[in-house]
Parts: C-alpha cells; structure tokens; sequence
C-alpha cells in the first residue's frame, strides 16, 4: 500500500515562503511520476507542478511559475515544493500525487486521473 505524508503547510504573511514535503511509503518513489495540486475554498482541485522520476523534468502552472520550485529527494523518498513569494491567492489545501505511468511533458500530468496515489493534504493559509 502506497502512502504518502505532506507536512509543512501553514499561515504566512503575503510575499513569505513555505516549503512543503511529501514523504512516500510502500512503493518504489524513484520510479513515480510526483505532482503537487491545490484546492482552494468553493474550487476545483487545481495543478501546481510535476516532477519527472530523475528530477530532468520539472513543469509549473503560469500562477506559481517563477516563484515556486518542486524538487526530489529520491533516497529520502521525498519530494518537496518551495514556495516563494506567497500571495493570498495560493491559498490552498495542497496535496502530493504519484503517478506510475507515462512520461512527464508539458501536457501530460496535469490531471488528476493520471495519478494513482494522493496525499491528505496541507493547509497553507497566506495573509494579505
């Protein structure tokens, strides 16, 4: 059984940062496909970022490109999300995904039914 364990979410104040983890059990990380997607108040689950299996390829949604990094710890099982430059509006339960098949493109992997594993998510609350 895969599991996976998000932890680093929080209030910030407007333009502070948070790094988020997701920690993965009872499976092969380095062979996962890894998103991260958000789901605001009254909206639909959204993308945030992918990262392919070796790091090589990384996407972003046009909201957080440019102040947002996801990256990969492969022998820590983990994958994170820094985010910088926070605004009220990245106010979200964000949520880790694993996905096993396919490859990472800039179109692929940004829905949620091309994942098999999900986190329970962590708030992250930003205060204007």
């Amino acid at each position: 059984q895969v599991q996976l364990v998000e932890s680093g979410g929080g209030l910030v104040q407007a333009g502070g940062s948070l790094r988020l983890s997701c920690v993965v059990s009872g499976g092969t990380f380095s062979t996962y496909v890894m998103g991260w997607f958000r789901q605001a108040p009254g909206k639909e689950r959204e993308f945030v970022s992918v990262i392919s299996t070796g790091s090589a390829r990384t996407y972003y949604s046009d909201s957080v490109k440019g102040r947002f990094t996801i990256s990969r710890d492969n022998a820590k099982n983990t994958v994170y999300l820094q985010m910088n430059s926070l605004k009220p509006e990245d106010t979200a339960v964000y949520s880790c995904a694993a996905g096993r098949y396919g490859i990472v493109t800039a179109t692929r992997f940004r829905t949620m039914n091309e994942y098999e594993w999900w986190g329970q998510g962590t708030q992250v609350t930003v205060s204007s």
